[in-house]
C-alpha cells in the first residue's frame, strides 16, 4: 500500500447539535453550521474534506468515551486547553510530547474523547 492519509473520515455522535456546533467552533475557531440536506443532519469539522475530514451527527456517544479522535489546532495547547474549559469540555491530560509535536486528551459536552494536537514547527 502507497503512503497515503489512513483517516478517510471521522463521525462524532452529539445528543445536542447545536450545542456541539457551538462548542467546537469555540475551541478549534471553526465556522460550523448545520447542513439538512441529506438524510440525517451534521456539521462539517474544519476543513479539507476532500483528504480527510470528520463531522459531528446526532447520535448517542459511547459511554466511556469511544474512540479517539485528534484534531490539529493552529496555536498552543495551554490556549487549546482555556478554550476547552471555557466552552464547557473537561480537559483529561496534561500536554504530552510526541516527536510530531504535542497533544493532549479532552471530553466535548457529551463526553467524547478528542485529542487536541500542536505540530512541532
Amino acid at each position: 500500500m502507497a503512503d497515503r492519509t489512513i483517516m478517510a473520515w471521522g463521525e462524532i455522535p452529539v445528543t445536542d447539535l447545536e450545542k456541539s456546533v457551538a462548542f467546537y467552533s469555540a475551541v478549534f475557531g471553526y465556522k460550523m453550521k448545520i447542513d439538512n440536506s441529506g438524510p440525517n443532519p451534521m456539521a462539517d469539522l474544519g476543513g479539507l474534506q476532500n483528504v480527510a475530514g470528520a463531522h459531528l451527527y446526532p447520535g448517542k456517544p459511547a459511554a466511556d468515551g469511544g474512540n479517539t479522535i485528534h484534531l490539529a489546532i493552529e496555536d498552543t495547547l495551554e490556549a487549546g486547553m482555556e478554550r476547552v474549559k471555557k466552552a464547557g469540555g473537561e480537559v483529561v491530560s496534561p500536554p504530552i510530547d510526541i516527536p510530531a509535536g504535542r497533544f493532549f486528551y479532552a471530553k466535548d459536552l457529551d463526553g467524547n474523547s478528542i485529542g487536541l494536537f500542536e505540530a512541532t514547527q
